[in-house]
């Protein structure tokens, strides 16, 4: 399991995600706290969650080296949803992104993974820029970006979706 740990903080592992993540994703993707905010529909069952896991998820490990990872608290080896960046081709960008399942929010997760996150594709991966969005209405979320460093843009439609759009640079971070 070591090869698949992409980085530690002090109180998390963020990992790679493999098909056997299905059920914990499933759980994660089936919370209507968790898809309040979301453009995304529900997921039907495991297999739906395997399909993504797998047709979405694992390739951007393969092809760009970056991805969504599973984020396990040390304390328990807790799984406690994902923090991780992702390719956009259409939008050429670089998204952070995280979900937490809603009994671990407001612990200070999402702030802790997403600025250790950022940290990793500007030192690691030696990425330029990263954009981070969040639904209007999701203050907690944008709070996050806020805590992290990411300056605000603009305000937009994204799939569909009303978000507030910030960036960081390397050059800023």
């Amino acid at each position: 399991m070591a090869d698949y740990i992409v980085f530690e903080t002090p109180r998390l592992i963020l990992r790679r995600m493999t098909e056997a993540d299905a059920p914990l994703i499933y759980a994660l993707n089936s919370s209507p706290d968790v898809l309040q905010y979301l453009h995304e529909p529900e997921l039907k069952d495991e297999a739906d969650a395997r399909r993504v896991i797998t047709d979405i998820i694992m390739p951007q490990y393969s092809l760009y080296n970056l991805g969504r990872w599973a984020m396990i608290v040390k304390e328990g080896n807790t799984f406690i949803g994902w923090c991780g960046l992702k390719y956009r081709p259409e939008l050429e960008e670089i998204d952070l992104g995280y979900r937490l399942m809603r009994q671990h929010w407001g612990h200070g997760y999402a702030t802790e993974a997403a600025l250790n996150t950022i940290k990793y594709g500007f030192d690691v991966l030696n990425l330029a820029t990263i954009t981070g969005r969040a639904h209007i209405k999701n203050i907690a979320s944008w709070t996050v970006l806020e805590k992290i460093g990411m300056q605000y843009v603009k305000d937009e439609m994204v799939d569909d979706c009303p978000v507030k759009t910030y960036t960081l640079s390397k050059s800023k971070a």
